[in-house]
């Protein structure tokens, strides 16, 4: 794309213009696969359809989780990994908060991520071959997890990484068990109907704050309120080894984990291949491909 290209083309969702800020409809089908096209049916489709996410009881096994557990120990583990910039460490604790690209680094979470129970889900609900465009694991331990602020992951990618539509879902899948009191996911149903325009411009490298702690992109507390009067919250509880897709524009937080009991979670990214990144929309330069992978490469046909 040239630089006239990226000058005249049309941003269907505008966002960090300085203070133009704006609740937009969303301009694009939710789901856009069938029930024929995939192994969810009618009523679950139209469950993510209405909700903007759903919930999947027991997704991997006990034998599963325990490996994914001890893959994350040894990432933690290797001094490789801790220094570099795709793995997250807490400065107080110096204990790893999460691994990016663990789908490049770690064989173990390669397969489930190339794993039929999620990619053939992640297809039916796009309507298309489906890439990775983010992974990561996340932990959250106990007594010292920090808050993850609301906001839609889609404005992110969007402003940031050049994704031009609401094409693209993620998947949380727990290692731990997620209570109401250790920081699940919280989302707000239905938020992802609407589009929030946020406030301010992109800082210079913004990843590398917004990877740790949520800032530009942030809702105002005021639209917040209003979307929590109109859409209310859920919180996600549920046993580990379940999981949780959720659309890209869905608004969603999760709180600090001040209870002696650690919450942890696999994080994949799926955008569809008929969606892939341009120039970013509203920030100097796309973030590192480790946030916003350009390989295109259809997920699971490797």
């Amino acid at each position: 794309m040239t630089a006239a290209d990226v000058q005249n083309r049309i941003d269907a969702y505008p966002t960090r213009n300085n203070g133009e800020v704006k609740v937009i409809p969303r301009a694009a089908p939710v789901v856009w696969g069938t029930a024929a096209t995939g192994p969810m049916d009618a009523s679950t489709l139209d469950g993510f359809d209405a909700r903007g996410y759903l919930s999947i009881d027991r997704l991997v096994g006990a034998d599963e989780v325990a490996e994914f557990h001890r893959e994350l120990e040894r990432l933690s583990n290797d001094p490789e990994v801790r220094a570099d910039e795709r793995c997250v460490i807490e400065s107080s604790s110096q204990e790893v908060r999460s691994v990016f690209d663990v789908h490049r680094i770690s064989p173990v979470f390669a397969r489930i991520a190339n794993d039929p129970r999620v990619v053939d889900r992640a297809r039916q609900l796009l309507g298309s071959e489906v890439y990775i465009h983010q992974s990561r694991v996340n932990f959250k331990p106990g007594f010292e997890g920090k808050e993850f602020m609301w906001h839609s992951d889609f404005e992110t990618w969007h402003a940031e990484d050049g994704m031009p539509r609401m094409r693209a879902v993620s998947i949380s899948i727990s290692m731990t068990d997620n209570h109401s009191y250790n920081g699940p996911l919280m989302i707000m149903p239905g938020s992802h109907r609407e589009y929030i325009s946020c406030d301010g411009a992109t800082p210079e490298d913004n990843y590398r704050k917004s990877l740790v702690m949520q800032g530009a992109g942030t809702p105002s507390k005021e639209i917040l309120r209003d979307f929590y009067d109109r859409y209310g919250i859920d919180v996600l509880e549920g046993a580990a080894g379940g999981a949780v897709m959720f659309d890209s524009n869905c608004m969603h937080a999760s709180n600090g984990n001040v209870t002696p009991t650690p919450r942890s979670n696999v994080f994949i990214v799926y955008n569809s291949v008929e969606n892939t990144l341009e120039e970013p929309f509203s920030a100097p330069r796309p973030r590192p491909e480790f946030a916003g992978s350009t390989d295109f490469t259809p997920a699971g046909r490797v």
